[in-house]
């Protein structure tokens, strides 16, 4: 039995629908990504099954006793207090009044007779702090932390554990991986597949949606498409689908456009003209006015400056600390015209402090940094500050003109926010009123009507849909200047960056050839090495080995083929068990069935990673 089903469900803004007579269900334990165009109206959906709004015609079932819970998109600026009272929202009063009695109990010398009052009158469920202790330890959270000393991250963590504290048979998630770092993406992606409830997230992270979705639903125009598997089985059969939903309105125009030229047909026609075939044009033309086209790409085509000289910048032994601690140590690299250097590493490691001190807006502590010649350089991060909310979309691009010039084309500045998909209406709306997709692409607008030749961008993809993240993909790959780039966008990474400079602790900085999965498989070991080499100074290289290292054994190359037969083994059964959860059939299946699947899946995940730290170690072994 579906968890939740809508039944000619609509939502309106205005004269707009948002949601169209949808009819969807979520069944138990599915893992659903809900996709579509920014402003598509996919978070108006998530409130709507979270009850937070309520349909304007159909309705929604639920499941007898069944609990939901959301993890909104952005983290509210009323939210404070510890992470353990944080958490103890989520289960509402009760859990608002034992996080209370904890705090006041252990101050309770400090309070004033009227709070002793209230301390003595509160009345505690206290079968509510096993779990909130129990969600602390899963999420490896210290619940006497102040929850606004974290960061983005970590408060996502926290906002996380509120709603998993409330056990809730579906969860929602909206946005999950805004301001993570990869590494805290890998976590909650192996938190989510062992996750036992159903699942219908939103998430503009590529390769969390491939590796978590077990089907994939479209709104679009209004309208909600299922797509069962993965998101490279929904991008086939999308195309497939524009393709003849194209084919259809190209034959249903041209009938149209015969019946409009047979019905202005002369005197002798017209008397002779069938009222049936009058009646079924009328049909013909109000089909044809309730149309919702699918909505255009981005047109994204950045102004070029001269070309800069061929040595970009040239960065030698420098070094940096932030409260005595080490964020860059003795890094050296030289840039040059054309490379798109990807930059990742946690939250706090330094990456922005890196971007600072290798465009010379900072001074590092040791070492020198050296700029080329003719370097018009435009910094997507800074822009982010330049936006007015209260100017017009059009006041914040055009700076005083009504014409951009891209490329020597000229473009009246209506015409150039349409190419980003702003209406003009829209272009005219004050800032305050974008969605965080609608604001990123403003801020490509921005970027890219300013002539560079070297593009700055710190976490360009944030809040951006699938087809403006390809867009900018392929726009980026054909820029003939160079990209210096900060993202934790792990597919964006692998499409876009030549080389990739990795944040490895301690200060240690090194650069590897490729995106995103060559530096996994380049690197040596996930923690570095504290006598790793300095890297080269003129291109891309993996840390040097340590020629100390000793050599395997013959039982130990032997256990290394083992392990290595077995990862190919565990893998593979994991891809059929993938295949399987992601299959229809799945679901009819009774629960315990069901719950032998999924614990298998766990028994996998966690040998794979036993099987892997292992080999781990004995590759760093070998000579």
């Amino acid at each position: 039995m579906p968890l939740i089903t809508l039944k000619e469900a609509c939502v309106s803004t205005g004269n707009y629908l948002l949601i169209d007579h949808v009819n969807f269900a979520i069944e138990p334990r599915e893992r659903i990504a809900l996709i579509g165009r920014n402003g598509a109206g996919k978070s108006t959906l998530m409130k709507l099954i979270n009850k937070e709004i309520m349909p304007d015609d159909g309705e929604v079932v639920y499941q007898s006793n069944m609990k939901v819970a959301r993890l909104e998109q952005e983290v509210p600026r009323t939210t404070q207090g510890t992470i353990f009272s944080v958490i103890a929202e989520g289960l509402g009063i009760e859990g608002v009044h034992l996080a209370e009695y904890l705090d006041l109990s252990a101050r309770i010398e400090a309070l004033s007779d009227k709070q002793q009052d209230y301390l003595h009158n509160l009345h505690v469920d206290w079968s509510l702090q096993a779990k909130i202790d129990k969600t602390l330890s899963e999420l490896s959270l210290d619940g006497n932390a102040d929850f606004a000393a974290l960061s983005g991250g970590m408060k996502r963590r926290v906002l996380l554990g509120r709603a998993l504290v409330q056990d809730p048979d579906l969860l929602l998630l909206d946005e999950p991986t805004n301001h993570l770092d990869i590494d805290a993406i890998l976590w909650l992606e192996k938190f989510l597949l062992n996750y036992q409830a159903a699942l219908l997230f939103i998430t503009h992270d590529r390769a969390l949606l491939q590796k978590l979705a077990t089907r994939i639903v479209e709104l679009d125009r209004g309208n909600l498409t299922s797509f069962p598997g993965d998101y490279q089985t929904y991008q086939t059969q999308k195309a497939a689908m524009l393709e003849v939903e194209a084919t259809h309105n190209a034959l249903f125009d041209k009938k149209l456009a015969q019946e409009e030229v047979w019905i202005r047909q002369g005197i002798k026609a017209r008397r002779v003209r069938n009222e049936g075939r009058v009646t079924a044009l009328k049909k013909l033309r109000e089909e044809r006015s309730q149309r919702r086209e699918v909505i255009g790409n981005v047109s994204l085509d950045a102004s070029m400056a001269d070309r800069s000289g061929q040595m970009v910048l040239e960065a030698k032994q420098i070094s940096h600390r932030f409260a005595g601690a080490p964020l860059v140590k003795d890094f050296s690299i030289t840039v040059h015209r054309g490379d798109k250097i990807g930059i990742i590493g946690p939250n706090g490691a330094g990456k922005t402090t890196l971007l600072n001190l290798l465009l010379g807006k900072l001074t590092p502590e040791s070492g020198s940094v050296r700029l080329g010649q003719n370097l018009q350089i435009a910094y997507f991060d800074q822009l982010r500050e330049a936006l007015d909310p209260e100017a017009s979309v059009a006041d914040n691009v055009m700076e005083g003109s009504t014409t951009i010039e891209i490329n020597g084309n000229k473009k009246h500045i209506i015409g150039y926010l349409q190419d980003f998909l702003f209406t003009p209406d829209r272009a005219r709306s004050p800032t305050r009123v974008l969605s965080g997709g609608e604001r990123n692409r403003l801020l490509l607008a921005k970027l890219f009507a300013k002539p560079s030749n070297v593009l700055i961008m710190d976490e360009p993809t944030n809040d951006l849909d699938a087809e403006t993240l390809d867009l900018l993909e392929e726009m980026l790959i054909d820029y003939p200047g160079t990209i210096i780039m900060v993202s934790h966008d792990r597919a964006f990474l692998n499409a876009v960056a030549t080389s990739t400079i990795a944040f490895e602790g301690q200060g240690q900085i090194f650069e590897y050839v490729g995106g995103y999965d060559d530096w996994v498989r380049q690197r040596r070991n996930p923690v570095l090495e504290k006598n790793a080499a300095t890297q080269s100074t003129s291109k891309p290289a993996s840390p040097q080995k340590n020629d100390k290292k000793s050599k395997l054994s013959f039982t130990e190359q032997h256990e290394l083929k083992e392990i290595e037969q077995r990862i190919i083994a565990i893998e593979k059964e994991q891809k059929a068990l993938q295949a399987q959860i992601a299959d229809a059939p799945f679901y009819a299946l009774s629960v315990p069935e069901q719950q032998k699947v999924f614990a298998k899946v766990k028994t996998l995940d966690d040998e794979l990673e036993q099987v892997l730290a292992r080999w781990e170690i004995l590759e760093a072994k070998r000579a």
